[in-house]
């Protein structure tokens, strides 16, 4: 599916975002930990979500709707069977952070997924999960992984880099795991795993960029899930730089571990308020109102980056309005996503007039542009990137056809209604 981004002359209204897709995950995964029933309110529909409550149910949990977003899991039948394939279609937390539970069971698992998801990178959570003594088949470190699940040893593991998924893949094998496992991390990822653990009652203890864990029985919760900040970004971002428009946006998640987004725009002086701030099922929820702004250039990096990877696509889109240059570093692990971010970023923003160069681990923009338009720009079956060029769209001079924008439905299929309203 092709589709057409064309300038706009401001956004207004307001708008619920879905569900946060990484809680959405957890909130599944973990449902079928407890071996108990939960129910979980909101979850994201988007396919990568959908991919795990499929897992979810070939493990042994009966998955119901009982309304369109709100499902009930019970896990009384979980985890009874020695031999398991499972399906995790594009989705990198599904593989990795299953990899991290089935490791410590009893079964041999097969965990594979779609062409796109069977070239990322497994070594960074094989090689942990080794050193527990996890034994696995792969194809150089990629999927389809062959797990043979057993009792496994704590480690006390520094991770290379700050990522949620690897930290979370650990967390979930120690677990089930006798002793203390212990992560530390070069600077603070998303804690969604460590808050919904201990939500449902784990023995886990963080303390800035060091997590412990010890092996604990989870007890069944029921969830309500916020709407998703990185989701939200991309209308924070084109409310900023369309003039004359202003927006709210409902029951946004405000985890200080992913409002690096919220921070970064503040910085480059866009006008964001916060209202209604409150804490739902040990996550902070809030909403967003946003209002377009004169930006000024700054430099990202660092400790920052961890809590923005996700939005840095569309990050540059807002940064090719910011008076000065902007330089993002220390982001080599966007060549690593969906697609190779920086390479495709680069070339695709350049195709609309944009001045990008292209860094190892990063990129640098000048502003304010006046964007051209008037190309074909590809996605590269990346959905982040598709989004971050229909939001690139809305301030061209001319328009812009994005094809093959179907990849959006992997995590967001809500976007192009929800952005139209407010056109």
């Amino acid at each position: 599916m092709n589709i057409i981004s064309q300038k706009s002359n401001g956004l207004k209204g307001t708008v619920t975002i879905p569900a946060d897709k990484s809680i959405s995950h957890r909130s599944a995964m973990f449902s079928a930990l407890t071996g108990g029933v939960c129910e979980i309110q909101n979850y994201s529909l988007g396919a990568d979500c959908i991919s795990t409550l499929n897992i979810v149910k070939e493990l042994g949990c009966e998955v119901e709707f009982i309304g369109e977003k709100h499902l009930r899991i019970d896990a009384k039948n979980a985890f009874k069977k020695d031999r398991y394939k499972l399906d995790c279609g594009n989705s990198g937390t599904s593989m990795r952070l299953f990899a991290g539970i089935m490791a410590s069971y009893e079964a041999e698992s097969t965990l594979f997924g779609d062409a796109s998801l069977s070239k990322r990178p497994m070594k960074r959570v094989i090689l942990p999960l080794e050193l527990m003594g996890a034994k696995f088949k792969h194809n150089d470190y990629k999927a389809p992984l062959i797990i043979q699940g057993g009792e496994l040893f704590p480690i006390d593991y520094k991770t290379p880099i700050a990522s949620a998924q690897v930290k979370s893949c650990i967390l979930l094998a120690g677990l089930n795991t006798v002793g203390e496992t212990k992560i530390t991390e070069p600077y603070v990822s998303r804690d969604h795993t460590e808050r919904m653990l201990k939500y449902l009652g784990a023995d886990i203890v963080t303390d800035c960029n060091v997590t412990k864990i010890k092996k604990s029985k989870l007890t069944p919760k029921n969830f309500k899930i916020c709407g998703d900040i990185s989701s939200a970004a991309f209308f924070m971002v084109a409310a900023a730089i369309v003039p004359n428009s202003e927006i709210i946006i409902k029951n946004v998640g405000l985890n200080p571990t992913r409002t690096g987004i919220v921070e970064v725009m503040q910085q480059m002086g866009a006008d964001i308020q916060i209202l209604d701030s409150h804490t739902e099922c040990n996550e902070q929820v809030g909403d967003i109102r946003i209002k377009s702004s004169e930006l000024k250039a700054i430099t990202i990096e660092g400790e920052i980056i961890p809590r923005l990877i996700d939005e840095l696509p569309v990050i540059a889109v807002l940064a090719t309005q910011a008076a000065g240059t902007t330089i993002v570093k220390d982001a080599q692990d966007l060549r690593n996503k969906e697609s190779d971010r920086i390479k495709c970023l680069v070339t695709e923003l350049r195709k609309i007039g944009v001045q990008i160069e292209e860094s190892p681990d990063g990129f640098v923009i000048e502003g304010k542009q006046n964007l051209k338009g008037d190309a074909g720009l590809e996605c590269y079956h990346d959905h982040r990137l598709a989004m971050s060029l229909y939001v690139a769209g809305l301030i061209c001079e001319k328009s812009v056809c994005i094809n093959e924008f179907q990849w959006v439905d992997i995590s967001f299929p809500e976007f192009l209604p929800l952005m139209q309203t407010l056109t």
